[in-house]
């Protein structure tokens, strides 16, 4: 899965043949997953069409302050708010950026809506410089490359090949795919997850009674899931260990191993454990387990039947022994004085955080879209959040380590 993937990106089409070449550049980003908005300078119309880029974005395509069709009637006009555009992007690309749009992102030459937005924008800025030669050479280009640069936006070198004048040479703006490449390379590399491995446990549990009967909870994993898909959105490398679940993983970034008893699940933590920087142990292991395991389907004869149940090995606090320099994260569901539970497990499993849950919460707890959590961490400082829907949680969850891990 692309990095690209949910970003909002912001692209910026100037006045130069390199323009045509925008049409493959979208539909790329939309291949990798990404929303498009674009905006056009009114030069670059002459090179690609805005019904072109709207066709291949599905979003309408900007050009000036105000619509076109509606710049006689000022009462009725629709004013194509920069600021919100800006806002808007998770990231700026200016591609193709001409020498003259280059000067003008240098200066701050406010003289149309693409760089009214251009000068709004909290996001990254990307530029892809398409010129001839000469033009790319020149010292003012040079120069004006520079500026941009200092103000923290990111170039996309361009590439050497035949140029529209005939010559060949560098000032070619980057092909549509290198520039993809160049931007999910960047972006990789500013994940404050890249390079680390995170190990996730999900889902619950099933302890074998006979061949078709067992012991298990009402969770479904969709927690443990959403952190390992936002995990891998900030760049970890995830193996998510999961008991029985009806979800799927479709993220390249995400080993999924799927296990059926709190045993399976033990030992491939074990197996994992050493190599890993962060563990989150949010699956609901089963506490106990029969102690015999019938080799046929039991029979239904008494009127009463009871089964002898032992303890199942504890995961965490077993992980929480042998940890050296890994992260640990435990949960806790709680039903009655939450808090002290809650930090007792932090003692005796040699926690880092724990993420409480409460059954006295309306929307928290297994089966539910959404989630109330409270953070604890091994200092015992207390922060409780609101309901989110799990996937915000999730966010939340990773924020909280990552402020922690990086402490």
């Amino acid at each position: 899965m692309s990095v690209l993937k949910g970003k909002k990106v912001l692209l910026g089409v100037t006045g130069g043949i390199a323009a045509y070449k925008t049409a493959s550049l979208v539909r790329l980003f939309i291949k990798a997953g990404a929303e498009v908005q674009v905006i056009m300078t009114p030069a670059s119309k002459e090179f690609v069409t805005p019904l072109t880029l709207s066709t291949l974005s599905k979003n309408p395509v900007f050009s000036e302050f105000y619509n076109e069709e509606n710049e006689s009637d000022n009462q009725n006009a629709t004013w194509n708010n920069h600021v919100e555009l800006a806002l808007w992007a998770d990231l700026m690309l200016v591609a193709p950026t001409t020498s003259n749009t280059l000067a003008k992102m240098a200066n701050g030459n406010c003289d149309n809506l693409l760089m009214a937005t251009y000068l709004s924008a909290k996001c990254s800025v990307y530029f892809a410089p398409a010129m001839d030669l000469d033009m790319y050479k020149h010292p003012t280009t040079i120069a004006n490359l520079n500026k941009l640069s200092l103000f923290g936006n990111i170039m996309i070198p361009a590439e050497h090949g035949e140029l529209a004048s005939g010559l060949s040479g560098e000032g070619r703006m980057a092909e549509p795919e290198n520039i993809i490449a160049f931007l999910e390379n960047h972006l990789l590399q500013q994940l404050p997850l890249k390079g680390k491995k995170i190990l996730i446990t999900a889902g619950p549990t099933y302890e074998a009674i006979d061949p078709v009967r067992f012991i298990g909870n009402h969770s479904t994993g969709k927690m443990g899931f959403d952190i390992a898909n936002e995990a891998a959105k900030l760049g970890a490398e995830v193996i998510l260990v999961t008991g029985p679940s009806h979800f799927q993983n479709d993220n390249s970034s995400i080993q999924l191993i799927r296990v059926t008893s709190s045993d399976e699940m033990f030992d491939q933590c074990h197996l994992l454990f050493d190599d890993v920087d962060v563990a989150i142990a949010a699956a609901a292991v089963a506490d106990y387990k029969p102690k015999q395991i019938a080799k046929q389907k039991i029979k239904k004869t008494e009127a009463a039947f009871s089964i002898e149940l032992e303890k199942t090995k504890d995961i965490l606090a077993s992980l929480g022994k042998i940890k050296t320099k890994q992260f640990l994260v435990g949960f806790a569901l709680e039903t009655e004085n939450e808090i002290e539970h809650a930090k007792l497990k932090i003692q005796k499993k040699n926690l880092d955080l724990i993420v409480l849950n409460s059954l006295n919460d309306e929307g928290a707890g297994f089966g539910k879209a959404t989630n109330k959590i409270t953070f604890i961490d091994k200092s015992f400082k207390i922060e409780p959040m609101p309901l989110k829907p799990k996937e915000e949680v999730a966010k939340d969850i990773l924020n909280k380590i990552i402020g922690l891990y990086h402490a």
